[in-house]
């Protein structure tokens, strides 16, 4: 046998072998319903064309057609009201040991404030305007300007006015002394921290939390980064690699051609290694995925999913 000839069918029991690894033929097809996780609860959606890491979002808002503005109270409110099955949220620290929720690390972007939010007391951050600095037309009007004063809540308020709804908590920072402020709210509001609340992050604040918060879900970027590049090496082979096991793992909808096993065989093994499957929207320049925009995308998500669905924009997948 020619060597031309052997390595040809070399390369074809290795194509079958691919095939045969990761048809989801003879797999299983999922059965159940997806977790909505709406990011924000209900936001201002803005454009993302040419928008930097630590850009304005407020000043780039698209025309609005409803009146919420992300991590307030109201927001909460409508998110439960459209189904969410858990709600992200963002936290930070204040100068007199509180914890508000907001996004930014920063008060210039969205509020007539100025700084960093962690050095300025509650009774400061509770006397801004939430909504002062959004803009859909380059600044010349603000639609929410005036709207938002007061509404910055703290998370113990968060969590009693929803004391039954699932939240995902975004520490902002890696320090672990924010998990114990964020364990305080929670005593505070008289709520324990049971399985139904995740926390997401990075560095050290992830390991105190899991202290603190055992039963809970908890997960990390650079953890979802390890899985996804040791499952790339190593999925087509079958094998689940340590990486991905009791771990969380996120599949940009634009990139699901590059999960091998996709997508019944690659659920069927996540589940099998006890790993939460989160599928986002589209992964653009190497940045983070964002969640799920627009009706169309989701008819690319898989039938009978039933890991987690994550929703950038749940007032327009709704109406």
């Amino acid at each position: 046998m020619s060597r031309r000839r052997a390595a040809l069918i070399a390369a074809a029991a290795l194509l079958v072998l691919l095939w045969a690894n990761n048809t989801s033929l003879f797999a299983p097809a999922p059965a159940g319903r997806p977790i909505v996780v709406a990011h924000r609860a209900v936001a201002q959606q803005y454009g993302r064309s040419g928008l930097g890491r630590d850009d304005c979002t407020a000043i780039r808002i698209r025309p609005p057609v409803h009146p919420f503005l992300e991590n307030t109270l109201p927001s909460f409110r409508e998110a439960i009201r459209l189904g969410a099955d858990l709600i992200e949220l963002d936290v930070s620290p204040t100068a007199d040991g509180q914890v508000v929720v907001f996004h930014d690390w920063t008060l210039d972007c969205r509020t007539e404030g100025h700084g960093d939010v962690r050095a300025h007391r509650l009774a400061q951050l509770k006397a801004l305007d939430v909504g002062y600095g959004y803009t859909a037309d380059g600044g010349r009007t603000f639609p929410f300007r005036g709207k938002g004063v007061g509404m910055m809540p703290t998370l113990e308020e968060v969590l009693r006015a929803f004391p039954a709804q699932p939240f995902l908590i975004n520490f902002k920072s890696r320090h672990r002394e924010e998990a114990d402020a964020v364990a305080a709210a929670f005593a505070r509001a008289r709520i324990p921290i049971t399985g139904r609340y995740a926390f997401y992050g990075d560095g050290e604040v992830l390991d105190r939390m899991r202290a603190l918060a055992p039963r809970s879900w908890i997960w990390g970027k650079s953890g979802v980064k390890a899985c996804s590049l040791a499952y790339l090496k190593w999925g087509w082979t079958g094998r689940v690699p340590d990486p991905c096991r009791n771990a969380t793992v996120v599949v940009p909808l634009n990139y699901r051609w590059a999960v091998w096993g996709w997508p019944n065989r690659f659920l069927e093994r996540m589940r099998e290694a006890g790993t939460r499957v989160v599928v986002m929207g589209d992964l653009v320049n190497t940045r983070s995925p964002i969640g799920i925009e627009r009706p169309e995308q989701l008819a690319k998500v898989p039938a009978g999913f039933s890991g987690y669905l994550w929703i950038e924009d749940i007032h327009a997948l709704r109406h």
